[in-house]
């Protein structure tokens, strides 16, 4: 029995709408990988913070394993001052959300990061100007989630050799009190700022003076450490002890490096904007050394309960084998990090190799919703998982890592999909009942991206085998040359067998084209985007489909179709003066972080050309449209450059 479009619409509404739902987001994120959110509105705080490791089990009621909002460190207040918003900007370099506030009596100036420095920790700097002569407190109060249950919280002054060091911390419980989250908080006075607590400090001011001082709060889960508590006291007293300023000299390095890669674009600025603000969310969420991946929402939202989807490996991994390759490589390493579990995953439904999980927990085990049928049929993402380490060895050409790390993996992909596949009379291959990447269309047969991105992982395990001196597996040829494509009437590949006109999702077929390379006749691209193209949810979809067809159209030196859909893969999903990203035009959920992959996907393979192939990254042929007259692009593999015509 196969489930209409408005059952699978359903079975969306029902995930959105468990914990973590959506709500109207505008205001700005920080992050860096190992802790994120959303500031507060009045800039002084969290709305709430996130850190990658703190996961529940599944056993509260959730009934799967997600992510969890997490104690908030620093939450400055000033009581008896009326402070309001007066500006509120992200700056983008170095990765600072600032707000300034304004009473009666003050001008506060609140600068809040993820710092870069110790990624555990949450800073804020902070300057205030007398408006009038006047006394004030500032005092940070730590806030603990619902999510979690409160032991401990207050203060404790810790005697160190270099004298003491006043701390305000709290410890929280989760999964039933097996697991905790520590929190240590410890304020940094500079001038005219007298500390009266672990929480507290006075402020004494002329008319026109100005108090600055910081406030440094860590976060640690169990999962990271086994005595959090310990650890969080100890980086606190570190940030103490080396001051504020040497934390943000080694936080702005941090950024500067990120920056190394960068794309610049001349005569469109709204699109620079877009641009630098997906680079911006992009590189947020990412650690480098971390061995870890990015969720769809990275840690602005527990939104898909901070899973790991095939946007990872499909949308911001090709992004990042350009840009930064050595976060590439983390995304990668977190696969392969579970690969035993994906191989429990295969063997429990009956298949050999290793089989991914379509939501992958922190662990690696499926942690898909029972109510959402991608769970068990949304096959394609063990097929991404392969392309995505192919990619990355072909940007680092590290035949070391690929022996050791990657093609273990990619040949227990490729085992799976020999076992997942079933012989026909005729001597071809059907793969059936799946949900492929158009997810309104679901347990159909022979999906086209399924089969086509199965047969890439077939054969990326064969050339990774020849490589390493490991055996090849003649079913893996045998298998890809015999995977059935149905084609409709017209002669355009079909989306699955049976396939007619319908409303899709997302963009299937058209992947075939690029990202995938399947179709390579010019005049197939052409057809094939504009059929899919005009069956597109535009309502309900998301934005990697526009993406996508942006780049099949840049390479077709059709600028202008790429424009077009390059601004309908940004303008219905963009939301406030920050730009933040949803993940459809008709929901306000932020920040969308496989939106922006596709966003900077459009610009570096469409606009720029740039390849990924067996010859490492180059550049092909593409154009640009009429009002942009140059694109570069800054990366660890060279510049790449693309001149317009815009102002000739």
């Amino acid at each position: 029995m196969r489930l209409t479009g408005c059952g699978i619409l359903l079975i969306i509404l029902l995930w959105l709408l468990t914990p973590g739902e959506a709500v109207a987001q505008t205001s700005p994120h920080i992050g860096n990988g190992r802790i994120g959110g959303i500031v507060s509105s009045d800039g002084l705080s969290m709305e709430r913070l996130f850190l990658s490791t703190a996961h529940t089990d599944g056993t509260d009621g959730s009934d799967v394993s997600r992510i969890i909002p997490v104690t908030i460190p620093v939450d400055l207040s000033f009581p008896g001052q009326n402070l309001k918003v007066v500006s509120q900007e992200i700056q983008h370099r170095y990765g600072v959300v600032t707000t300034r506030l304004r009473s009666k009596d003050i001008e506060v100036e609140c600068r809040l990061s993820a710092s870069r420095a110790i990624p555990a920790a949450l800073v804020a700097k902070v300057s205030v100007t007398a408006l009038r002569q006047v006394e004030l407190l500032c005092v940070n109060t730590p806030t603990i989630p619902s999510s979690l249950t409160v032991d401990r919280a207050g203060s404790r002054r810790v005697w160190c050799e270099d004298g003491g060091v006043p701390l305000y911390n709290t410890l929280a419980t989760y999964n039933n009190g097996a697991d905790c989250i520590a929190t240590s908080s410890v304020i940094l006075p500079g001038t005219e700022a007298t500390l009266i607590g672990a929480d507290s400090i006075r402020i004494s001011l002329a008319k026109g003076a100005k108090a600055q001082f910081a406030v440094v709060g860590t976060v640690i889960s169990a999962a990271d450490f086994p005595n959090p508590a310990s650890h969080a006291e100890r980086q606190a007293i570190y940030a103490h002890t080396v001051g504020i300023g040497s934390l943000a000299e080694r936080h702005r390095k941090a950024w500067d490096e990120l920056w190394q890669s960068d794309i610049i674009i001349e005569g469109d600025p709204a699109l620079q904007r877009q641009v630098t603000m997906a680079l911006y969310s992009l590189y947020s969420s990412i650690l480098p050394g971390s061995r870890q991946s990015i969720a769809p929402m990275g840690l602005t939202s527990d939104h898909y309960g901070g899973h790991i989807f095939w946007d990872a490996d499909t949308w911001m991994l090709p992004v990042l084998c350009i840009l930064h390759p050595e976060a590439a490589r983390d995304m990668v390493d977190y696969r392969a990090d579970r690969l035993p579990q994906a191989r429990a995953n295969a063997l429990a439904m009956g298949y050999r190799g290793a089989m991914y999980p379509w939501e992958s927990d922190l662990r690696g085990y499926e942690a898909t919703p029972t109510f959402a049928l991608t769970g068990p049929l949304e096959h394609h993402v063990t097929a991404d998982v392969a392309r995505g380490a192919w990619l990355y060895f072909l940007t680092s050409a590290d035949t070391v890592w690929l022996r050791e790390s990657a093609e273990p993996m990619i040949r227990a992909c490729a085992d799976f999909w020999v076992s997942r596949a079933e012989a026909n009379p005729d001597n071809t291959y059907s793969i059936r009942g799946v949900v492929g990447a158009d997810e309104y269309a679901i347990n159909v047969d022979d999906n086209a991206f399924t089969n086509a991105a199965a047969i890439r992982n077939l054969q990326y395990a064969a050339k990774a085998a020849k490589i390493t001196g490991r055996p090849i597996d003649k079913r893996w040829q045998d298998v890809a040359d015999g995977l059935s494509l149905h084609r409709l009437p017209s002669g355009v590949i079909a989306e699955y067998e049976g396939f007619a006109d319908t409303t899709i999702k997302q963009a299937d077929v058209a992947l075939l084209a690029y990202p995938l390379d399947f179709i390579t006749d010019r005049n197939e691209t052409d057809r094939t985007l504009t059929y899919y193209e005009a069956l597109t949810d535009t309502i309900g979809g998301p934005a990697m489909s526009h993406s996508a067809m942006a780049v099949n159209y840049a390479r077709l030196n059709q600028p202008e179709k790429a424009a077009r859909l390059i601004d309908r893969a940004t303008t219905p999903y963009l939301r406030g003066e920050h730009l933040m990203m949803a993940e459809t035009p008709s929901t306000d959920d932020t920040y969308f972080l496989t939106g922006a992959g596709g966003l900077l996907q459009a610009i570096l393979m469409g606009y720029l050309g740039i390849d990924i192939t067996d010859g490492g990254v180059s550049q092909s042929s593409a154009s640009l449209p009429s009002g942009i007259r140059k694109i570069t692009a800054i990366t660890p593999h060279g510049t790449f450059s693309r001149s317009g015509n815009a102002g000739l």
